[in-house]
């Protein structure tokens, strides 16, 4: 039986040490838990711990699943981390406040015409690719510096991009996780600079495995999943 209550406080202890270790405010990285192909229960036991923050991949099972938890838990936020097919975001504005995974300018059109047709503003993070070659994600500085030129020139009204987003590589050589890191935390800085009139503060960086690395990179957002839920049941999938 996995214990949630016991695993948040781990992971959140864990999140607290890592700001102190590297100089960091308290309170300054911010816990999501993954709740993908984890059912109902386990996650309002999450919410009864206090975990307000989740993350899913899939927009069909978040629809399964979360409208129900909105309805008993009005506090809770979710956000869609997956990779997002441009026929997903219709379902996917109508119950997300934000998605984390655009890694197109075709995907932030749709999200604006979606978003416009019901009248809804919605966050967005960049997700930059630095992991393997089958991941998503913006994979150059000038591609994420055309697509927020388009926000200056007010292109997504209904869209507010607050940061970025990745996924590091899945290796035990630490050496590369931290330069997955490193490489989008100073992009970050630098077009944070580039287009002051937004705040690209939001870094999403870290999962299970490697989130105390993350928060040495500036990582505000921590993804966990495994770590709280234990491992998935996929013949959900």
């Amino acid at each position: 039986m996995i214990d949630i209550k016991s695993n948040l406080l781990q992971i959140n202890e864990k999140i607290r040490n890592a700001e102190a270790k590297t100089g960091r405010k308290e309170n300054s990285v911010k816990l999501m838990a993954v709740s993908k192909f984890h059912p109902i229960e386990e996650i309002q036991q999450a919410i009864n711990c206090g975990q307000l923050l989740f993350g899913e991949n899939r927009v069909q099972e978040a629809n399964q699943k979360f409208p129900e938890l909105f309805q008993n838990n009005q506090n809770i936020e979710l956000q869609m981390i997956g990779v997002m097919q441009s026929n997903k975001v219709k379902n996917a504005v109508k119950i997300a406040s934000c998605i984390q995974s655009v890694d197109r300018i075709d995907l932030l059109n749709e999200i604006e015409k979606q978003c416009a047709k019901i009248e809804k503003n919605i966050n967005i993070l960049f997700e930059i690719h630095t992991g393997e070659e089958t991941k998503s994600g913006f994979e150059c500085f000038e591609d994420v510096q055309m697509a927020l030129n388009l926000f200056s020139e007010n292109k997504f009204p209904h869209i507010t991009p607050q940061g970025f987003m990745t996924m590091a590589p899945f290796t035990e050589d630490k050496s590369l996780i931290h330069k997955s890191f490193e490489t989008v935390y100073n992009l970050s800085q630098k077009l944070q600079q580039q287009f002051p009139s937004f705040d690209l503060s939001e870094l999403s960086m870290g999962m299970s495995g490697d989130f105390e690395i993350a928060i040495e990179h500036g990582s505000t957002l921590v993804r966990v999943g495994t770590a709280i839920f234990g491992e998935r049941d996929y013949s959900k999938k």
